[in-house]
């Protein structure tokens, strides 16, 4: 049963990865394209969860920690340069 169902969710993840690479590339605005990337991002982490599910063990905790730091500095970094262009404030004392 549960090979099963975790198939199912894979594959409706995967579906949702794509959809919001979609919006990523044809997004309206900046803000939606941030928001398709932070999505996809939260989205390999169950994906891999998933798997980890699947497979009985912990083994990919440490991809989903990194993937999910990455994301959200990624996320961070593109929401302050949206905000005010520069990423990295060099004139602070």
């Amino acid at each position: 049963m549960l090979p099963t169902v975790a198939g199912i969710v894979l594959f409706i993840m995967s579906v949702a990865i794509l959809v919001t690479a979609v919006r990523a590339v044809i997004g309206p605005t900046v803000s939606d394209r941030i928001v398709a990337l932070d999505t996809i991002g939260i989205n390999l982490i169950g994906f891999i969860a998933v798997i980890m599910l699947i497979q009985d063990t912990i083994a990919y905790a440490e991809v989903v920690l990194v993937i999910a730091i990455l994301a959200f500095i990624g996320s961070v970094a593109i929401a302050k340069f949206v905000e005010g262009g520069v990423v990295l404030d060099r004139d602070r004392h």
